[in-house]
C-alpha cells in the first residue's frame, strides 16, 4: 500500500532536510515525524535537529524524556545506582551536570506538589515535543500520564533551562555575537520586525511540510506549474 505518513529516528538533520528536500522535487511523501532522544538531561538537539523540524513542520517525538529514569529522582548522589536503567545501561552519565538538573526538577516538583518524572515529562511537552513513555508499571504510567495536568509556569521553565543549558556551538553562538550580527545586518539587526516563533515551540500544523503535500497532492507542484505556465501565455 501507499505510505502516508513517515517518521525518522536518530538521523542527523542535514539527513532529514535533504530527503525531505529531495521529497518535495520528486513529489514523494515528506518525513513527518522526527524521534530522537530529548529530555533536560540531553538538549544538544536543541543545535540542530529542533529548530530543523520547526521550520519543516515535523512534529517531534522525544524517547528518553527522563534520561533513562535519572530525573525520575530514585538516584542519589555519590552513591552508585544497583537496580534501573542508568544501572543496567550505564547511559545516563552520573555527573554533577546530570545532579544538579535531577535536583532542581525535584525543587519544582516539590513546589508544585507533583512527582520529578511529571515535572521533566512537563518541560518536554511545553518545549513542543512529544515525550515517548517507557512506563514498566501501571503505577508509573498513571504517573507519566499526571503530566498532561501540569502546565509549568515561566519562571519554571527558565529555572530548568538554566541548569540544563548547553553550548549551541559553532556556528550558532558566532552567528548571536554583537559584531557578526552588526555586520550582517548593517547594524540595524534590533530594528527587524520578526514574528517571535520559538524554534522549539510547536508550529502550526498548517505550516507543516506534511499539510502542504496533501493540500498538493501528488501532482499538486506540476499542477502549479502549468497554470503558471498558462497565465504566462
Amino acid at each position: 500500500g501507499k505510505i502516508l505518513y513517515v517518521g525518522i529516528s536518530d538521523a542527523p538533520a542535514w539527513v532529514v532536510s535533504y530527503a525531505n528536500a529531495m521529497a518535495q522535487f520528486r513529489h514523494w511523501t515528506p518525513f513527518a515525524g522526527l524521534q530522537i532522544e530529548y529530555s533536560l538531561i540531553e538538549r544538544t538537539p536543541e543545535r540542530d535537529l529542533i529548530p530543523m523540524a520547526a521550520e519543516l513542520g515535523i512534529t517531534v517525538t522525544s524517547w528518553s524524556p527522563l534520561g533513562g529514569g535519572f530525573l525520575s529522582g530514585k538516584y542519589i548522589r555519590n552513591v552508585k545506582p544497583e537496580t534501573g536503567r542508568v544501572a543496567q545501561f550505564i547511559y545516563t552519565e552520573l555527573s554533577d551536570r546530570n545532579f544538579n538538573i535531577a535536583d532542581a526538577v525535584q525543587a519544582v516538583a516539590a513546589e508544585l506538589g507533583k512527582s520529578p518524572a511529571q515535572v521533566a515529562l512537563s518541560w518536554v511537552r511545553q518545549k513542543g515535543a512529544v515525550p515517548i513513555v517507557g512506563a514498566r508499571t501501571l503505577a508509573q504510567l498513571q504517573d507519566n500520564l499526571g503530566s498532561l495536568e501540569i502546565s509549568l509556569s515561566s519562571e519554571h521553565m527558565q529555572q530548568l533551562d538554566q541548569v540544563s543549558a548547553v553550548s549551541l556551538g559553532f556556528p550558532h553562538e558566532f552567528l548571536q555575537a554583537r559584531f557578526v550580527r552588526d555586520r550582517l545586518h548593517a547594524g540595524v539587526y534590533d530594528r527587524i520586525h520578526r514574528t517571535g516563533r520559538n524554534p522549539l515551540s510547536p508550529v502550526s500544523p498548517g505550516s507543516s511540510s506534511m499539510e502542504r503535500f496533501k493540500v498538493a497532492g501528488p501532482d499538486g507542484n506540476r499542477r502549479s506549474e502549468a497554470r503558471a505556465e498558462a497565465a504566462r501565455a
